[in-house]
């Protein structure tokens, strides 16, 4: 079957052009480079990302010829303690941890660490100090960092590789990918981020064997420079129990395979992005822009509120001859704080980009149900004694192409089978409670994780039939924007979400600002685009997403090869006004107020001292 009236031009490896700039690919021509900058008595720093093969670098390594070698392993707890020590976090649940604040050296042996660093400053000759955390010994004459996107990671967990300094390498995928995600990752980007202006070099070490390396120069200036100008970030697909078709003729895939269930295209924290140097494709994970660019990218609003995080994501969720996806709720913003020490949470939307006839959507339930009953039902189901009946507690709405169906946090929902989802969501994507599954197995043979018990907790019980078609199917309205005369809806979201949706119907152009916060936007109708404006034009392709950094005050959208386009745009909404004025108070009874003190959401502690970009002058800093 084809989707499609026109040949796809979806590009799968988006790259930025970078001139006058150059990167060193293969081992022979980074060794050449660094042996340049090195003499007798250097200090020679190779950092790594969790996941990196220090097997494979270690033998580039031996080209060398150093006096001392420093290996970070011999510097880190064992890996039976490190596990202890992070036995609250990573909690006994399959699928949920708890985030994880701290520091990569909280996992280090003090007394060890302080050795290695007076080796090194003791040592009469040329040093190499390898592995994780590595700048944490020196800083060096050359420091080399060799980085990895968290995709690649996870698809090495998939080929057995274990946690960093552990040996679960047979270990439950769903396992590896909670360390990750709620420890390792997280102190190896802080970590990383504090040494951005340490590194002499960058090495991308996403394909086993064929690494590139670019300099700090060059790194720096091809962030700023993708901070200035629109950019997509590299999309990645997966299978599923649920998969669809639509992706394989859409996004240009492989046909050979049984399904597409996902795509995540504009997720910095699992994307990368490629840069061209004279054509050596260099890859970067995208949240590299995320830390050392947060202001240009995010904008100052988005930033004090979230840190250097992206808040928002789009994926692609493809049922198309495929099968329901399964019954699932997300916590509230209180619950996942508690629980998992996230402070925001995954509201949503369900954007319907293409649909067959029979497709539909589960959303909110029914009246007059009874939650006692329903919870009870999903335990027996669970248990295996029953099949649980959707139909009976679960609102089933029809979804055609360009229908929107709004989610916000506590909502059970799920899309059918035949639809092809585009999901806006905010980032924290983890957090899904699985509450049915409709009797099926994951692909790896294994139960899919149902998590009834926190499910009913945040169920928001209230949320039935008639408001759910009065506040969350379809809640579209035109409205009008200065300079702009194409067609404008609002479609989402929920007055109780932080993000906006705005769909453009366009025919000639489309005038936007930024004001201030990043947009993200995808093509949801028509062949292609162009976006125009201080900045070499940018041609997007049908469903591409891409991103416009909060630093672009203005551009211009319009059809490009065609003659109407669609386009969905995304942002973070001002949120409404409260009468109550926070302040901080000063010694000798002062105080002043915020600038935003008017905004219902001044500043939401992510967790990190080093969040306010100067120190605060009250006496009483724990009361923030």
């Amino acid at each position: 079957m084809s989707y499609l009236n026109f040949k796809s031009e979806y590009d799968r490896f988006p790259k930025t052009t970078i001139k006058n700039h150059r990167a060193f690919h293969g081992y022979d021509a980074i060794y050449q480079e660094l042996k340049s900058k090195m003499n007798n008595n250097s200090v020679v720093v190779f950092d790594y990302y969790p996941g990196v093969d220090e097997n494979e670098v270690y033998e580039f390594i031996k080209r060398f010829n150093f006096s001392l070698e420093i290996n970070m392993h011999d510097l880190f707890k064992d890996g039976k303690t490190m596990t202890e020590q992070m036995k609250y976090n990573l909690t006994d649940d399959r699928v949920f941890g708890k985030m994880y604040y701290g520091n990569l050296a909280d996992f280090m042996d003090e007394d060890k660490l302080e050795e290695a660093k007076n080796k090194v400053k003791e040592h009469h000759g040329s040093t190499i100090i390898y592995g994780v955390g590595a700048g944490l010994v020196s800083q060096g004459d050359v420091y080399v960092y060799f980085d990895m996107a968290r995709w690649e990671i996870q698809l090495r967990y998939r080929k057995s590789m274990p946690n960093y300094n552990c040996d679960n390498y047979d270990e439950d995928i769903l396992k590896k990918y909670k360390r990750g995600y709620f420890i390792e990752w997280r102190i190896a980007d802080k970590h990383k981020a504090e040494r951005f202006n340490c590194f002499d070099y960058v090495v991308d070490t996403n394909k086993s064997n064929d690494p590139k390396m670019i300099s700090s120069d060059t790194f720096i200036d091809s962030l700023k420079q993708l901070a200035q100008k629109p950019f997509r970030t590299v999309p990645y697909f997966d299978p599923g129990v649920w998969g669809g078709q639509w992706m394989k003729e859409v996004c240009n895939l492989d046909k050979d395979q049984s399904n597409y269930a996902w795509s995540f295209d504009g997720v910095p924290e699992e994307n990368s992005i490629l840069f061209d140097y004279d054509g050596v494709t260099f890859e970067l994970p995208a949240m590299d822009l995320v830390l050392y660019q947060p202001k240009e990218l995010l904008g100052e609003q988005v930033y004090s509120r979230f840190g250097a995080e992206f808040p928002i994501r789009f994926d692609f969720l493809d049922t198309m001859e495929g099968q329901n996806l399964s019954l699932q709720v997300h916590p509230l913003t209180e619950y996942i704080k508690k629980n998992f020490g996230m402070s925001y949470t995954q509201d949503e939307s369900y954007y319907i980009l293409d649909a067959k006839e029979d497709a539909h959507v589960y959303l909110g339930l029914k009246e007059g149900i009874q939650p006692d009953e329903m919870i009870s039902d999903l335990e027996s189901a669970q248990r295996g004694e029953i099949v649980f009946d959707a139909d009976k507690y679960i609102n089933k709405f029809p979804a055609k192409k360009h229908d929107h169906f709004l989610i916000p946090a506590g909502t059970c929902h799920c899309s059918g089978k035949n639809a092809m989802v585009l999901e806006i969501s905010a980032t924290p994507y983890i957090f899904t409670f699985k509450l049915w599954d409709w009797q099926r197995l994951g692909l790896d043979g294994l139960p899919r994780p149902i998590n009834i018990e926190h499910g009913k907790h945040v169920i928001q019980w209230d949320r039935t039939t008639e408001w759910v078609k009065e506040h969350l199917v379809n809640a579209t309205y035109e409205v009008k924007e200065d300079g702009n005369d194409c067609k404008i809806e609002h479609t989402g979201l929920h007055e109780l979400e932080f993000i906006e949706t705005r769909r453009y119907t366009i025919k000639e152009n489309s005038f936007h600002k930024t004001h201030g916060t990043v947009n993200m936007l995808n093509l949801i109708d028509g062949k292609s685009a162009v976006i125009e404006g201080d900045f070499e034009p940018f041609i997007v392709h049908y469903a591409e997403t891409f991103i416009i950094p909060a630093s672009i005050k203005e551009y211009t959208i319009k059809p490009y090869d065609c003659d109407e386009i669609k386009v969905l745009y995304d942002f973070k909404k001002e949120r409404n006004e409260y009468k109550f004025h926070p302040f901080f108070w000063q010694i000798g009874g002062k105080y002043t107020y915020p600038a935003d003190k008017d905004k219902i959401y001044y500043h939401h502690r992510r967790g990190f001292e080093d969040c306010f970009e100067a120190p605060q002058n009250i006496p009483y800093r724990s009361c923030l």
